[in-house]
């Protein structure tokens, strides 16, 4: 019984938002996160009418011991779904088997309510933008080369052509180096590619972060990943590394941290130093985290661009329009906070801060207001120009909520191939203000008075006199 009440913590800390489906699951046990991973992800697919009949059979109401509405949804659908309930007799069992035949009878009306005639017609089949998704494999350049790992998959039937073509196509990126696609139900868990750590699956869009910061492949090079988990991004970083310097991979959550470690270990990451803090709690001035030059930022967000694979298995939301807007000025502040932290290291020269949301409000809004803030002045940060800043990705962000849109990036799920995503790039000024033109109240702008500049004006002055 222990595996379905796993199950059902799993779904709480779903239906709380507390991360993606993909996520959470990488937090369970590894013994078990298979089995429990099928579980509720089959669960997820019924979870509609297993809820109607639970709540027509009157289960939760006369069973007072079921006092878990997701423990009662797992047993339910192994009852109902599966070979039956997998666990020695215990009173939960009983409470599930002594209502079998209302159960049973009220899943056959559900079918024949939906015009069902198989058990299959009744699955959730989510967002149809996910089948515009290829599966994305990055190589992992730190255990493997491209050529490799491409004529390994040609080895095996592979085919270098369009991904939607065939069942065995697929092809290089434009815009990520070292990034595969593969037709989008392409499963990879069991090769030993993906198992050996030499592939990684990571979506495009999730792989922008990382290429944006570009961090520099020294041994001098101090980067930081501050919410790390579970290592998709911090694992790209190294690899652009060369796994050379020093790369701190920040985690807060125990078992995300446990994960994360797992992860970076099977990738061949060297040059990581994984942290289990809170980002906000790390002092800038501290002597070990001060040198860093290079910080990468996607906390968490409302996860709205996420159509793919699992996370299309949740239902809409269902939060009136105010109860969202309040959501998501709450997450936008604390992504504010984030970035005005990230902005006190003494030795930071750039920031990447990306999310997965199509919100304005946790994306150019968030931006906007990090520019305004005192720590972008006195840091003296500014966006990156377009042309540093995946200059040959199309979609920008939107010109009615900010004037420099063409330096952030957006993608849409559904017409750009992969989920939706934003990423933002702040860097040091490449000039002082005191150099730059000033703005003053009003219309006008004058140039900074510049004692170099008046003798040169003076000298001008004097030649066109003697001419």
């Amino acid at each position: 019984m222990n595996f379905y009440f796993e199950a059902a913590k799993t779904l709480d800390r779903i239906d709380a938002k507390r991360g993606s489906i993909k996520g959470i699951i990488a937090t369970l046990p590894e013994k078990d996160r298979k089995r429990t991973a099928a579980l509720i992800i089959e669960t997820l697919k019924f979870k509609s009418v297993l809820l109607e009949v639970i709540e027509k059979s009157k289960l939760m109401k006369e069973e007072r011991k079921l006092t878990s509405a997701n423990l009662a949804l797992v047993l339910v659908h192994d009852l109902l779904l599966a070979k039956g309930i997998q666990s020695s007799d215990g009173p939960i069992k009983q409470a599930i088997l002594r209502h079998k035949t209302r159960l049973h009878g009220e899943f056959q009306k559900s079918k024949i309510k939906r015009g069902a005639t198989s058990n299959e017609q009744l699955a959730h089949n989510g967002d149809e933008r996910a089948a515009l998704i290829p599966r994305y494999v990055r190589v992992n350049t730190s255990l493997g080369t491209l050529h490799e790992v491409v004529e390994s998959f040609v080895s095996r039937g592979f085919v270098l052509s369009d991904p939607f073509s065939s069942k065995k196509g697929f092809s290089n990126d434009h815009h990520v180096p070292n990034l595969l696609l593969f037709p989008p139900n392409t499963t990879f868990h069991d090769d030993d590619l993906y198992t050996s750590g030499k592939i990684i699956l990571q979506d495009k869009a999730s792989c922008f972060p990382a290429l944006v910061l570009d961090p520099p492949a020294t041994e001098e090079s101090v980067v930081m990943d501050a919410t790390a988990a579970p290592g998709n991004k911090t694992s790209h970083l190294s690899a652009l590394m060369k796994n050379k310097g020093k790369l701190y991979a920040l985690e807060r959550d125990g078992k995300r941290f446990q994960t994360l470690k797992m992860m970076l270990s099977k990738a061949g990451c060297t040059n990581v130093s994984p942290i289990n803090a809170d980002f906000l709690t790390v002092d800038p001035n501290d002597a070990q985290f001060s040198p860093v030059t290079h910080i990468l930022l996607d906390p968490s967000c409302s996860g709205s661009g996420i159509v793919n694979r699992l996370d299309h298995l949740l239902e809409a939301e269902t939060e009136d329009d105010a109860s969202q807007e309040d959501r998501l000025d709450k997450l936008a502040a604390f992504q504010l906070m984030m970035i005005k932290h990230a902005m006190r290291f003494p030795n930071v020269k750039k920031i990447v801060y990306s999310t997965c949301s199509i919100h304005a409000t946790e994306n150019e809004r968030v931006v906007r207001n990090a520019l305004s803030s005192e720590e972008a002045q006195v840091g003296e940060f500014e966006l990156a120009p377009q042309n540093e800043v995946l200059p040959t990705w199309p979609r920008r962000g939107y010109p009615e909520e900010m004037a420099d849109a063409l330096s952030l990036i957006r993608c849409l799920p559904g017409e750009d191939a992969t989920n939706g995503f934003f990423v933002s790039c702040f860097v040091k000024r490449s000039q002082p203000m005191s150099k730059k033109r000033k703005e003053i109240p009003g219309d006008n702008c004058v140039e900074v008075d510049n004692p170099k500049s008046r003798k040169k004006k003076k000298k001008r002055a004097k030649v066109k006199m003697s001419e």
